[in-house]
């Protein structure tokens, strides 16, 4: 049996030159499959990689009750004051309780090159223990801004992208001027964003209270008791989360719809994909009808014919699957995008091609080639010598 597999199958993929053309649709079908369908979760991958490195567990982020985004949120002074007070937040260097009282402010950037459309950037207004709460955060290029002065630092993907976000330059936001004096790295989310000094932001940009309140925990069971303490304070209204779990919630919205994009487009053009090679597959076996029936007359049996032509589509739809891989890996791994995020603000991410994408995607090319082989097998395997030697 498996000497009539082995010698069926050869003959088969040796013929394969001959017939380049039909089996060309069938690779370049599948490699169109698994390089949208790779790219399209890539894009989901790598935003919501970049958003759940933002954070840590045993950061609080404290906002007003029933506040999806800090953007929404609103706190006042004695709130803010109230919260630092609250149980569990470990002390900082200089004894206090190491807390950020921060605001959000969004601000419109042109990107290098453009002059018509601008995108939304957020500012963000922190208090000096915000460093110390992000220890991934470090000035690359430049200095730290001075508390006082209309001083930025910007991550290091709004430098690369936008106008005038580089060090020395002067950026011009809802009607006042700022000075870069720094660019950060942190690998994370907060790479899109302009830091400057809190008291500085609330003076410029008329607000008078916080948007949130980031708080060091002594641990991550501490936080559960900061929550249970302000949620019994009447005078208070607040949520308290993790700041980990607060940006790994904002990709949820966003992974949900890349998710359905991707299988729609994935199964429209993996039926497209089954249909022509079907029709390849038929092809093969009709050119080479003559062939199967000369060697079932020999004594070569019907299953043996089966698998044959299954390991011939199987083969070329795992060709066109790791073509398809490349392609996605070369063209999209690492490539730099913007999104608006749950702030409505732009957040810069990467596409993450990772080899689990990878696998599924020749999963599916290997799925594809088995539903559009079996039925040109089934007849190839099924049908009568002596019918086939008189078409032939």
């Amino acid at each position: 049996m498996l000497s009539q597999i082995f010698a069926i199958t050869g003959v088969n993929l040796k013929s394969i030159p001959e017939r380049w053309g039909p089996s060309l649709v069938i690779i370049i079908g599948l490699a169109g499959v698994v390089a949208v369908f790779t790219a399209l979760l890539a894009m989901s991958e790598g935003f919501s990689a970049t958003l759940a490195a933002t954070g840590s567990k045993d950061n609080a982020l404290v906002m007003r009750g029933g506040s999806a985004t800090e953007l929404n949120s609103g706190l006042g002074r004695e709130e803010t004051n109230l919260i630092k007070l609250g149980p569990g937040i470990r002390k900082g260097a200089d004894g206090k309780p190491l807390a950020s009282a921060e605001i959000i402010v969004i601000a419109e950037l042109f990107k290098i090159g453009e002059t018509l459309n601008g995108s939304n950037l957020t500012v963000r207004g922190v208090e000096p223990a915000a460093f110390a709460l992000r220890p991934k955060l470090k000035i690359v290029e430049g200095r730290q801004f001075k508390p006082g002065l209309r001083e930025l630092v910007v991550g290091r993907s709004v430098s690369k992208q936008f106008d005038d976000a580089q060090v020395g330059k002067t950026l011009r936001m809802r009607g006042s001027d700022w000075t870069v004096v720094g660019v950060f790295e942190s690998g994370d989310a907060h790479e899109s964003e302009l830091w400057t000094d809190v008291e500085v932001a609330q003076s410029s940009f008329g607000r008078n209270g916080y948007s949130s309140v980031l708080a060091g925990m002594e641990s991550e069971k501490s936080l559960k008791g900061l929550g249970a303490a302000l949620k019994a304070d009447p005078r208070l209204n607040l949520d308290v989360i993790s700041q980990q779990e607060y940006f790994s919630a904002q990709t949820a919205q966003f992974r949900k719809t890349i998710g359905i994009l991707a299988i729609v487009v994935t199964s429209i053009m993996a039926l497209g994909a089954i249909f022509a090679a079907l029709n390849s597959m038929f092809a093969a076996v009709a050119t080479r009808a003559k062939e199967i029936a000369t060697l079932r007359a020999i004594g070569f049996g019907g299953f043996p014919v089966l698998v044959s032509v299954m390991i011939e589509a199987l083969t070329l739809a795992l060709l066109g699957g790791v073509i398809g891989a490349l392609i996605a890996y070369v063209l999209f791994n690492n490539m730099s995008v913007s999104t608006i995020g749950a702030n409505f603000t732009q957040v810069v991410f990467a596409f993450k091609v990772t080899p689990v994408l990878l696998g599924i995607g020749l999963l599916i090319s290997v799925a594809v080639g088995f539903i559009g082989g079996l039925i040109p097998a089934a007849i190839a395997a099924r049908q009568s010598v002596t019918t086939a030697l008189r078409s032939a």
